[in-house]
């Protein structure tokens, strides 16, 4: 039992959280279209026996659907050929109704499930925490948020198709076996027979589905790979070498897809040779050699003609529902590990930074790997202060953890003397300014950049002018044709790159922050451009706390407080000519950069 619901049920389970009992609704239309259905074809018996005869009827021929034309005598309507006639008309109108009411309400839940779908992941991601995040699989990220949703939302609509055909042959077998019990039963027999050759068709199916899914990950990994690394593979020649990485999973994609269409077509090609064959040979076997009334065969093959339709149709929707089954399990899968990568945040809302932040006996690694050892600071509201040391020591890290990105494993931080784990982390953060190496551009236009899409409201033009007044960007851009109307182009790619760290530097100052924490933020400019950049931070000094790392020490020369780090611990910190003189190692990074 537990087999057989994990295999038909885990699916309408997934859809059920998300659309909850507005399936039953879905359920309740499809009921009621095979039942007008059927009681349409019902008033064709009635209808061959008054055109063939003297104008009567006899009903028991009916079985037990007698009651339609009992309980329409029993209200006073007799059945002729007009009354019949226009009983039909009547079961195939409702019937008409309720089938584009089924249709109309499959679409709408089927867009708000796709919608629901995408609000919920894109908001498990963004609660996601970076530790997870980082360790995750962006190609997966990349295709599941994209492509996989598209493939989920046919898996709902062929999962519900399959519903509703199940749902009409199991009403149109109960109306066949209403009439005729024995004609019903060999039918039944029949069409299960059938079930032999699509469950060869579906387990291949499915099998094809998860590698098709698999292989979309790869594909979007390298897409993205592809993408953020083109200069580099035109300006070395590499772009074919790997180019061909992208093709082999291309053509992997591709066969996927053939194999999956091949067996959906063998499965719609062998649909009306199966039907007639199990229909022919039980039409034989019930008039050669079991007799019976041809007319109750004749309604009861209708029934069966329907049930068995709608039995192939069945087939072929769960055919092509197993074709994306394999991306509706990664889209299980994915939620699922949102869910568990949650970020753990605190309630207690951040307003401004008035004091200090303190790190107590910090320790941090990446699972075997430690990255930080017992590291001890204070940073005073207003203070700039640097990290620097080797690659690898563990600037970037524990800068990582004093914005929030990452929480320690050990020991504590403390915002004015609230642990962070009780902060609203999301209210911290927004209090923070975050320049890296690579500048963050948007395509759109400077002003839209630097306010972040703000209302050009008199206030955020104000704040917009006096953000780029701070970040020695006015001129610039007075002289520009379109002024702060500029298109920057894909990654900035219209400006240089000093001009791209000054637009992240507005941007940062434009969202009226208490910390600017700077990653490396001059490491890929030029001296004259650095230096120029490096003008705007130190008249920024005073006005915020500045949390910088360099590697270029020039560019931190008078910074109240220089931190030197080595293998995760705090070796040395104090002015840079304390440090210069009480810090071989430090004196060493000093002379080596000529300073």
């Amino acid at each position: 039992m537990k087999k057989f619901i994990k295999k038909y049920f885990t699916s309408f389970t997934f859809f059920y959280r998300h659309i909850g009992a507005r399936i039953f609704i879905m359920v309740a239309l499809s009921i009621a279209v095979s039942v007008m259905d059927g009681f349409g074809l019902t008033m064709f018996l009635p209808l061959l026996q008054i055109v063939s005869g003297d104008g009567t009827m006899d009903a028991g021929q009916m079985g037990s659907l007698s009651f339609l034309v009992k309980g329409a005598e029993a209200i006073g309507i007799s059945m002729t050929l007009i009354s019949v006639l226009l009983f039909m008309i009547a079961f195939f109108v409702f019937k008409g109704i309720a089938a584009y009411l089924n249709q109309l309400y499959l679409v709408i839940i089927q867009q708000s499930f796709i919608r629901g779908i995408r609000l919920k992941l894109l908001n498990a991601l963004n609660t996601m925490s970076f530790k997870r995040f980082i360790l995750s699989d962006a190609g997966q990220i990349q295709n599941t948020m994209s492509g996989e949703v598209e493939r989920v939302s046919i898996a709902f609509k062929t999962y519900f198709d399959s519903f509703q055909q199940g749902l009409m042959v199991i009403v149109y077998l109960g109306f066949a076996f209403f009439v005729n019990v024995q004609f019903a039963l060999l039918v039944t027999v029949g069409g299960g027979l059938t079930n032999f050759l699509y469950k060869v068709i579906y387990i291949r199916t499915r099998g094809a589905s998860r590698k098709l899914t698999d292989s979309s990950h790869i594909y979007q990994g390298l897409i993205i790979q592809h993408v953020a690394n083109f200069k580099y593979l035109r300006a070395t020649g590499m772009v074919d070498t790997h180019s061909k990485k992208l093709k082999d999973t291309i053509v992997d994609i591709e066969s996927t897809r053939r194999r999956i269409g091949t067996l959906a077509g063998l499965g719609h090609a062998s649909r009306e040779p199966l039907l007639v064959i199990v229909l022919a040979c039980v039409i034989l076997i019930q008039v050669k050699f079991l007799g019976g009334p041809m007319g109750a065969i004749l309604i009861s093959l209708l029934f069966f003609y329907r049930a068995l339709s709608s039995l192939v149709g069945l087939q072929q929707s769960w055919n092509s529902f197993l074709s994306a089954s394999g991306s509706l399990e990664n889209m299980q899968s994915f939620q699922k590990e949102l869910v568990s990568a949650r970020e753990k945040n605190g309630k207690l809302v951040f307003d401004r930074f008035v004091n200090e932040i303190h790190c107590n006996d910090i320790s941090f690694s990446y699972g075997e790997t430690p990255v930080l050892k017992n590291i001890n600071l204070q940073i005073p509201k207003n203070q700039s202060v640097a990290f620097v040391g080797e690659s690898g020591c563990g600037k970037t890290t524990l800068v990582n953890i004093l914005s929030g990105l990452l929480d320690a494993n050990q020991g504590g931080l403390y915002i004015d003397g609230q642990s962070i784990l009780t902060l609203n982390k999301t209210t911290y953060q927004r209090r923070i300014g975050y320049i890296t190496q690579e500048a963050v551009v948007f395509n759109d236009t400077i002003y839209n950049n630097v306010s972040f899409w703000a209302q050009k409201t008199p206030e955020n033009i104000r704040r917009f002018e006096l953000a780029i007044a701070q970040a020695s960007l006015s001129e610039f851009i007075s002289d520009l044709p379109k002024g702060k109307e500029t298109e920057l182009g894909n990654n900035g790619i219209n400006i240089s790159g000093g001009q791209k760290q000054r637009i992240s530097i507005a941007r940062e100052l434009f969202k009226e922050i208490d910390i600017l924490i700077m990653d490396e933020a001059t490491s890929a400019l030029d001296s004259e451009t650095e230096r120029a950049i490096q003008e705007s931070i130190e008249a920024l000094q005073g006005q915020y706390t500045l949390i910088i790392v360099a590697h270029r020490l020039a560019t931190i020369r008078n910074v109240d407080k220089v931190i030197y780090m080595h293998k995760g611990l705090i070796e040395e910190e104090g002015s840079f000519d304390r440090l210069t003189a009480s810090s071989d190692r430090f004196r060493r990074m000093v002379e080596l950069q000529e300073m």
